[in-house]
């Protein structure tokens, strides 16, 4: 498959999850993380990368916020240092993927490939086996769930996200679509870097986690990571 054709199923993957989002709460609860009411899951895809990480994990650091982190192999194998620091700094590292390809247009064999060779980069680099899988643009296939299992790792998504990979987010327009239908339990899909998004999106993303911890702790929800949801 070319990649004009890559590019429009991973657009139209974009495009169609949000929909899919509220329904899947309830015909899949856990797979869309959907945990204790009393927690949200705060969770940042597409790390690490030197240029936003550390922003984050300062950011989080002086909140006392502890995170999900869902760790590109390749990006751990670039930046073994900085994945072990977010491991360091209390948080929480969980697979998404070595490369980020849109599962169906791969063969299941080059999924299962892909799949143990981000676990094992990021196994290997910060001492940690990720408990937790999610595919890249939410898109899971059989193929993925089956070396998912293999590796021990649960597929995990999301209830909420912030659309902020887009050139035109701000920290407004994230922490709006984040909260916009919010709800105790939720797990919320952000993103860390800007490696697969438009360039300098995360500052939009970074500007958006302060307000958003405080909208969580005015409505009695404790935030952190998805070790800590209570997933059914």
């Amino acid at each position: 498959m070319n990649r004009g054709w890559r590019a429009a199923l991973a657009i139209a993957a974009t495009a169609v999850a949000p929909a899919l989002a509220p329904s899947l709460q309830v015909v899949a609860p856990a797979l869309a993380g959907v945990g204790d009411r009393r927690h949200v899951a705060l969770t940042f895809d597409d790390g690490p990368h030197p240029s936003s990480t550390p922003a984050f994990l300062e950011l989080l650091d002086r909140l006392g916020v502890r995170a999900t982190f869902f760790l590109l192999g390749e990006q751990a194998a670039a930046y073994p240092a900085l994945a072990r620091r977010i491991v360091v700094d209390g948080h929480e590292v969980a697979l998404h993927g070595y490369r980020h390809r849109l599962l169906p247009t791969r063969s299941p064999s080059a999924t299962r490939d892909d799949l143990h060779r981000g676990y094992a980069s990021v196994a290997t680099v910060t001492g940690v086996q990720p408990r937790w899988y999610r595919p890249p643009y939410g898109v899971l296939t059989p193929a993925a769930q089956a070396a998912a299992a293999e590796l021990g790792m649960r597929p995990v998504l999301w209830t909420d996200w912030g659309r902020d990979w887009t050139a035109r987010a701000t920290p407004g327009t994230v922490y709006d679509t984040v909260t916009r239908r919010l709800a105790g339990g939720a797990t919320v899909l952000l993103h860390d870097s800007d490696t697969q998004s438009a360039p300098g999106s995360w500052r939009a993303t970074l500007g958006a986690v302060t307000p958003l911890a405080g909208a969580c702790d005015r409505r009695g929800w404790t935030i952190g990571p998805l070790g800590e949801h209570r997933m059914a």
